[in-house]
């Protein structure tokens, strides 16, 4: 006789089994924080190619006022751009400061825009770029006008003396000696000063020596 013959027969209370669909698998916590953190990341990267404007390069005869993630490009006191890294060229003779401009100073990378270096000077004619003691030195802007784009620039040693947009002339003057002459030293026409000498484009042809003299006197009209 078989065994199962022997076994107790079940108790009729017992409730019948059931088929239940088995419940939606749902996402842990632990798998939302990496998703979350990788979209906030996304969105920065967006973010930050979308308000990058064009890199360009400065030179300069040294580095000095230089640093690299903190020395900033300023235009009328409002800044536009960053420098990004300083090296030094191939053949040693300067320095390249390398720019990340803002998406809105992207019409800054012109032909004739100007670079310089602001920083406490100290001349014959007076002294400027005390504010720098404090905030650093930061790259000085004169916009240019000009439709030719342009990715590298070569920096002004000293700042200029007429901007593109103030009034006034530049000449050229020349004469055997410079004497005494110093970065804006005063020229005067009747007593009365008129001019200023632009040092940073002086050159020196044998006998001769040639200096730019920058007039911001209503008198550069006549």
């Amino acid at each position: 006789m078989p065994e199962t013959d022997n076994l107790p027969p079940a108790p009729s209370g017992l409730p019948q089994p059931e088929r239940r669909k088995r419940a939606r698998w749902l996402p842990s916590l632990v798998w939302l924080i990496p998703i979350v953190a990788a979209v906030v990341g996304i969105s920065l990267l967006v973010h930050t190619l979308a308000s990058r404007g064009p890199e360009i390069t400065v030179t300069f005869r040294s580095a000095e006022g230089l640093t690299p993630g903190k020395t900033a490009v300023r235009y009328k006191d409002v800044d536009i751009g960053l420098v990004k890294s300083v090296r030094l060229a191939h053949d040693r003779s300067h320095v390249l400061a390398i720019i990340d401009l803002t998406k809105d100073a992207e019409s800054f990378a012109v032909a004739d825009t100007r670079f310089w270096v602001v920083r406490p000077r100290f001349a014959a004619s007076g002294v400027s770029g005390l504010e720098t003691l404090l905030s650093g030195a930061y790259i000085g802007v004169d916009a240019g006008k000009s439709t030719e784009s342009t990715r590298e620039f070569k920096g002004l040693e000293a700042p200029p003396v007429v901007t593109s947009d103030s009034s006034g002339k530049q000449f050229v003057l020349r004469a055997l000696d410079l004497g005494s002459l110093d970065i804006g030293s005063p020229v005067y026409y009747r007593a009365c000063r008129w001019a200023r000498w632009w040092p940073s484009s002086s050159i020196r042809t044998g006998a001769t020596s040639r200096c730019a003299c920058s007039s911001t006197s209503p008198m550069t009209g006549s």
